[in-house]
């Protein structure tokens, strides 16, 4: 990963994306004009900035790509595993699609989500010159929701997915991330025999019925099932450098959400 700064933004991209020439960013939280608990690159609606300020933020968010703001394509994250292809940007003023991932073969839409400890993952096929972009949660996870992507990159594009680059970007870690019995269980029944490579019961000094969920791992993990072989994590936990990224679970709550947004070059 890569740390670049567009006064007053800073944001973190991918290596493999820059190699192809992906425009992309995982913005932190830094240089916006939101106040506190949203100081201050609050790009979120609906956790009590104030519109104005939350535009602004994200004008200033796609203005480091270059982007126009009007090539926006984003949707009502709802945690689950529903797929929009998008062939032109987002109509303004038209009801929110509700889903959790999107995925675009058209140069003029810029694919945006919000996050604050979910995991967003970014997918690219070089051949086809598909983008993807995924919100995936604990529920997103475990409804296995970038494979859903995957397949529908297969289906709808013709991606293979051996071709398709992926990246797990800044979201809550294992240390971090403690759980109980009910997700507990939606990971055991989910990835089976694999479930003790991403969930964690013992020797942490967890209290009785708790366990650590390695988002991280778990997402690779289905990339892995999927046939994708480059996959690349940032390592940056929302939590660890809370300072840096918008955290729910740090913050209890109260704050803010951070950009993610991906875009074909030219």
């Amino acid at each position: 990963m890569s740390l670049y700064q567009e006064e007053p933004i800073s944001y973190l991209t991918s290596e493999m994306l820059l190699d192809v020439k992906v425009p992309h960013a995982f913005l932190m939280r830094h240089g916006g004009v939101s106040p506190a608990p949203w100081a201050s690159l609050n790009v979120g609606g609906g956790v009590g900035d104030q519109v104005d300020r939350v535009i602004e933020n994200r004008h200033r968010s796609f203005r480091v790509l270059g982007r126009d703001l009007d090539s926006i394509f984003d949707v009502w994250q709802v945690h689950g595993n529903d797929v929009v292809c998008a062939d032109a940007p987002r109509v303004k003023d038209m009801p929110y699609m509700k889903a959790d991932i999107i995925l675009t073969d058209t140069p003029r839409v810029t694919l945006f989500m919000r996050f604050a400890d979910c995991v967003p993952i970014m997918l690219y096929d070089p051949y086809r010159r598909i983008i993807g972009l995924v919100h995936a949660g604990w529920q997103g996870t475990v409804n296995h929701c970038v494979a859903n992507a995957i397949e529908a990159m297969a289906l709808k594009y013709h991606c293979q997915p051996n071709d398709i680059l992926a990246v797990i970007g800044p979201s809550i870690c294992a240390k971090h991330y403690e759980v109980g019995g009910e997700i507990i269980q939606r990971v055991k029944s989910e990835f089976g025999d694999e479930s003790g490579d991403v969930l964690f019961e013992r020797g942490s000094g967890l209290p009785t019925g708790k366990a650590n969920f390695d988002l991280w791992r778990a997402n690779r993990l289905l990339l892995e099932r999927s046939g994708v072989q480059n996959i690349e994590i940032t390592g940056q936990c929302t939590v660890c450098h809370n300072q840096d990224w918008f955290s729910h679970r740090a913050e209890k709550g109260k704050t803010g959400r951070f950009g993610v947004l991906i875009a074909l070059g030219d």
